[in-house]
């Protein structure tokens, strides 16, 4: 995925804003040490760092890295690979908002983030559950497929069932995981879909013709306008995991 900074902070805000509400569930004292692992453009590193607790953010995308430097100059910002940390037994714990259903390899993305924490660490992360964003999804395949494309999902939306098995695979302990829907308003009014799409679909339409994209684009809101377009913004169908899952010694 290649992640456009700028997109990302003017039109997709609501991915941190509803990161911040988990903040109150990390010590974020000043003796802590907390990674932010795929800290976007640093909005949370930054909160997480407020109460003077000793912060790391990482993100894969060099353009999210650049803008949160610029952002928090003060902070330590690194391009890193969630899946092959640099750390070991270091930190208490590891936050993660709205990060994992982008990568592959979950077991090897547990197991680095277990490697990394200390003993009775704790790893506190959101992300995408099971029929996450299914009706733009499934609209923006029947879209695709009809303009002679084919559509396969990038991302990893798991059951709170699945996740548990993977999380003990890893040697983790469940303190707390729940599943539930979170209808999330887009911004930008009628091109709040079309923004939406424009990132989190950007590998499927980037090669295509500025006309035809458009096209793709106009047709999907069509599919979707009925079940997502209310009171004058579109409602995302998004559902979501929250876990808390401490590293066993």
């Amino acid at each position: 995925m290649k992640w456009n900074s700028n997109l990302y902070d003017n039109k997709h805000s609501f991915v941190a804003e509803y990161g911040k509400s988990m903040i109150d569930l990390v010590n974020v004292e000043k003796d802590q040490k907390i990674l932010d692992l795929g800290c976007g453009t640093g909005i949370l590193t930054n909160e997480l760092a407020k109460e003077g607790a000793t912060v790391i953010g990482i993100d894969s995308s060099t353009d999210m890295i650049k803008k949160a430097k610029l952002n928090y100059p003060n902070l330590n910002f690194q391009v890193a690979d969630a899946t092959n940390l640099d750390f070991e037994n270091y930190f208490d714990t590891v936050f993660s908002n709205a990060v994992f259903h982008w990568i592959p390899n979950q077991e090897k993305l547990l197991y680095s983030i277990y490697n990394s924490l200390k003993d009775n660490g704790k790893l506190i992360c959101e992300f995408g559950a099971k029929n996450n964003v299914h009706k733009i999804q499934t609209a923006f395949e029947i879209v695709l497929k009809q303009h002679g494309y084919s559509y396969c999902s990038e991302f990893f939306f798991p059951s709170k069932e699945e996740y548990k098995i993977l999380l003990e695979e890893a040697g983790f302990e469940i303190e707390h995981i729940i599943e539930y829907d979170r209808p999330t308003p887009l911004a930008d009014g009628e091109k709040g879909l079309s923004n939406w799409s424009c990132q989190f679909f950007a590998n499927h339409i980037s090669n295509v013709s500025y006309k035809e994209r458009e096209q793709i684009l106009f047709e999907t809101e069509k599919i979707c306008k009925d079940s997502l377009w209310k009171e004058n913004q579109w409602i995302a169908d998004y559902r979501r995991i929250k876990i808390i899952a401490v590293k066993n010694k």
